[in-house]
């Protein structure tokens, strides 16, 4: 007979997400979102939940290949060891990319089953408490369609019930790009505000041209300006501006963050525990950026984020949280909101137990789905 808090079961669902119109960045169109979902039941009977992006990955293939069998019959209070050993055995594969997100998101979930056989929220789980956080508001979605209009009136209604954060992202040109960003600002003069590249420029000097053309606009950071890989690169854009850099959204895994670092690359550090490591391995990342003297700030997901951070007592972290039905995440729409006061911070989603519900089952099954184990219907 297992004990209460032996791992007996590890099962993964994909879901993609309809999106209202394409997101398109250049070369990358995403005419869907698709995500993995994992639950990982105990003996006992509780359940432990997680999701991320798949990002085109074969996340979920990844943990029915060579995770869930390193889970199964492991105890809970092994976490840390289990997490371990899944991520030698398969150093090739788990160090990064796809196997690295596969193994975050099982860490993750069963973070939230330990969390929870314990009644206790993510927060109090970790050692700290579910504080009143920053918000960001992630705009400009579909950043195709939506013009220097559209952005002004988002950003003056989000404005009007308490948002003081907003994030931008890039536009098809660089002249649509100017008017929203300068719309957005604008809009909400003394607010922060941040512009996501989303790795759309190759070279120093076009990025750094783009920059400068905007400097009145006072932006909080520049963000994933070039495609992950050339730290050297990256840190010659920021000696070149005065804009502060912020650099690492989806990447994780070998040599991250040290790289950015040792390369005096960034100013800010991103962090996303769906695909850098889970608890278990992210708070390296956070350690390496205190260490440094860098910033960190996390990437969406703030069903997770703000627990974990606000746990570790960072809560000044910035949340963010993409516009309901816009495209950013529409996963994360279906679930709870946040309440924004009027300095801008979201009060607590979730008191516990472990994360929170993390699954909308009607949003789940109502759209296309790969459910083998019928997770999302029990």
């Amino acid at each position: 007979m297992p004990a209460s808090s032996t791992i007996v079961d590890v099962s993964v669902a994909t879901i993609q997400g309809q999106l209202p119109e394409p997101v398109v960045f250049g070369d990358w169109i995403m005419k869907q979102r698709e995500f993995v979902v994992v639950r990982v039941r105990a003996a006992s009977g509780h359940e432990g939940w997680a999701f991320t992006l798949t990002r085109d990955g074969v996340v979920a293939e990844q943990i029915r290949k060579t995770i869930a069998n390193v889970y199964v019959g492991s105890i809970l209070e092994d976490r840390a060891r289990t997490f371990t050993t899944a991520w030698r055995r398969s150093l090739a594969s788990h160090c990064a990319g796809v196997g690295l997100r596969a193994l975050s998101i099982v860490d993750l979930a069963v973070w939230d089953l330990a969390a929870k056989i314990i009644d206790r929220s993510i927060a109090e789980f970790l050692g700290g408490s579910n504080a009143p956080m920053p918000a960001t508001a992630i705009i400009g979605y579909p950043p195709a369609s939506v013009d220097g209009e559209r952005i002004g009136a988002q950003v003056r209604a989000l404005s009007k019930v308490g948002w003081r954060r907003f994030k931008a992202p890039i536009a098809p040109t660089m002249e649509a790009s100017r008017e929203r960003l300068r719309a957005a600002r604008a809009a909400a003069p003394d607010a922060w505000l941040g512009c996501d590249a989303a790795w759309m420029f190759n070279d120093v000097a076009s990025a750094a041209d783009f920059a400068r053309s905007i400097s009145d606009i006072r932006l909080g950071w520049f963000e994933d300006v070039f495609p992950p890989g050339d730290a050297v690169q990256l840190a010659a854009l920021r000696k070149a501006i005065e804009t502060p850099i912020a650099m690492g959204d989806e990447q994780g895994g070998s040599y991250y963050p040290q790289a950015l670092i040792l390369a005096g690359a960034v100013d800010v550090v991103r962090i996303d525990l769906t695909c850098m490591g889970g608890i278990t391995g992210g708070k390296r990342i956070v350690d390496e950026c205190l260490r440094a003297g860098v910033g960190f700030s996390s990437h969406m997901f703030a069903h997770v984020h703000s627990q974990v951070f606000s746990g570790w007592g960072f809560t000044d972290c910035p949340i963010e949280w993409g516009v309901p039905w816009t495209g950013v995440d529409p996963y994360a729409d279906s679930l709870v909101q946040p309440t924004i006061k009027a300095d801008g911070r979201m009060q607590p989603l979730s008191r516990g137990p472990g994360f929170g519900e993390l699954l909308n089952r009607e949003w789940a099954v109502s759209q296309p789905h790969d459910d083998p184990n019928d997770i999302l219907k029990s």
